[in-house]
């Protein structure tokens, strides 16, 4: 499905400002669509929106389907009456440009128990929607629930180190879990039904601007998620959890024994027999939540990197093909036609390209990638075609400015010399230009990130691959926001037709046909 030629910013929930540490679905984030609206852009991306788990990922979820209890609003609990005033005291202090995910964590989840018990007082007034969000998200509710509360009972260990009975998901096991655990399984669905309403509230204010979200889908699960602990049959563990085989990429110039992520891979042939229900239900559900999914490593629907579940690293791994074009018609299928956005990035066969044109899904053009003697020119915006999204950079790369500040000051590459060519541009604000350049591109969709919108430096970053801890902790302040930083981009987008303007019907003036 083609999009319209728009224009949007790249700001994960938790960026916005908050006074409880981390951003969430309250009011700054109406004022941030309000914002977006005044800038005349008419896409929002987003991450994943899943629960987090290791290394506060949201590519790593303790579901695929479930929500991220992190950034549900303690002011709308207190406007539905769940909190008092006092309820949120103490907040505890914060730095407003960074997270701190072990206090974030252990805060919400105190003020979310007092929530819920104030919710079981008034249970009256929530029931009957309550009920309906359980009974409409039953297939993966129950599940989720459960896991999480037995997860908290064992102390957030892994899965797999559970009591073995509830590690095999035995019949009379899970009837005695479930009874034990059935105020803490309650809560979970508490939480889950708290942040789906918060969640779909901000998305109709979207919608009543005239903006459209993108949410982000990651190939793969997270080894300690409900997902798998659920449907063992569908992934690559044995019946006992350990990993059979697991996701990753081969060696490259910029890592020599590969990248081993850790995941599990599917059992596709597995999936094949049900039509890829449970893929069906993954995108209905995201587009429940969202108006267009992005698919990170869209590569690995046409053949991914199988790796030995106890391989030391991925060098040991191998291609293996994968049945993405039977998926997709599927999706089509059941779905019909889906705005979808595929991450093509990385090392493209000609395969993957044709999976990705025969179904018209738009690719990535990154232009931190396009400069400088060996990058790729297929990012340089005069290779474009319409069908594709720019960026300036991806949430895995440096800020723009970092990038080109350090690029200016490595004497050993020409990347700087060749973006100020390119550009035609010899000033200090090569940022702008570049967005300037993405603007002025073929691509139908442009989307910055907020840090090159707000012209940030390095201390901006939100991911470094590989590194342990300190990641996804970034967060905005309105003060960093120029009091008519809207009228720049709303500029641009009028003035590169974001969207294009409406067509004028000419009228033409013919002899009266009654005289």
């Amino acid at each position: 499905m083609k999009i319209e030629r728009s224009a949007g910013i790249l700001l994960h929930p938790t960026s916005l400002p908050s006074k409880y540490g981390i951003g969430d679905l309250g009011y700054d984030a109406y004022k941030f669509v309000d914002f977006l609206e005044k800038a005349g852009q008419k896409l929002w991306q987003v991450f994943p929106l899943g629960p987090t788990g290791y290394g506060d990922s949201p590519y790593q979820c303790f579901s695929a389907f479930a929500g991220n209890p992190n950034i549900i609003s303690p002011d709308k609990l207190i406007d539905d009456e769940l909190l008092s005033p006092k309820d949120v005291h103490p907040i505890p202090e914060h730095n407003p440009y960074q997270i701190d995910y072990g206090e974030v964590i252990e805060y919400k989840k105190k003020i979310l128990k007092t929530a819920y018990s104030n919710f079981k007082k008034k249970l009256n007034r929530f029931e009957e929607e309550f009920n309906l969000f359980c009974q409409e998200n039953s297939d993966w509710l129950e599940d989720f629930s459960l896991f999480m509360a037995a997860k908290e009972f064992h102390n957030g260990i892994v899965w797999k180190d559970w009591d073995k009975d509830l590690v095999h998901r035995e019949e009379n096991a899970l009837k005695q879990w479930k009874e034990k655990l059935s105020d803490e399984i309650q809560y979970q669905k508490f939480v889950q039904f708290i942040f789906f309403k918060q969640w779909n509230e901000l998305k109709s204010y979207v919608h009543s601007k005239g903006i459209k979200i993108i949410g982000d889908m990651p190939i793969f699960i997270a080894y300690d998620s409900a997902d798998l602990w659920a449907n063992k049959n569908l992934f690559t563990v044995d019946e006992d959890g350990n990993l059979e085989t697991v996701a990753g990429v081969p060696p490259d110039y910029f890592s020599p024994t590969g990248q081993l992520w850790g995941n599990p891979l599917y059992r596709w042939k597995e999936m094949e027999k049900d039509d890829f229900l449970w893929w069906r239900k993954r995108f209905t559900y995201l587009f429940r939540l969202v108006d267009i999914v992005r698919i990170d490593h869209f590569r690995g629907f046409e053949a991914y990197w199988e790796i030995p579940g106890n391989a030391p690293t991925a060098e040991t791994g191998r291609w293996v093909k994968a049945p993405g074009e039977k998926l997709f018609k599927s999706i089509k299928k059941h779905l019909g036609d889906v705005p979808i956005l595929a991450e093509d990035l990385g090392v493209i066969t000609p395969e993957v390209e044709k999976l990705r044109d025969d179904f018209e899904f738009p690719g990535m053009k990154i232009l931190q990638f396009a400069f400088g003697t060996g990058m790729e020119t297929k990012f340089l915006p005069h290779n474009y075609i319409p069908n594709c999204v720019v960026y300036t950079g991806s949430h895995d790369n440096d800020t723009t400015r970092a990038y080109f500040e350090k690029a200016k000051r490595d004497k050993n590459t020409d990347i700087y010399e060749h973006v100020q060519k390119y550009l035609n541009y010899f000033g200090d604000d090569i940022v702008y230009e570049l967005i300037r350049l993405a603007y002025a591109s073929v691509a139908n969709i442009v989307i910055i990130p907020m840090q090159d919108i707000l012209n940030l430096g390095e201390e901006a970053r939100m991911n470094f691959p590989g590194r342990l801890g300190g990641n996804w902790a970034w967060r905005f302040t309105w003060s960093q926001v120029s009091e008519n930083l809207h009228l720049r981009y709303l500029g641009l987008a009028k003035l590169y037709e974001r969207p294009p303007a409406p067509k004028k019907v000419e009228t033409i003036i013919t002899e009266d046909p009654d005289k």
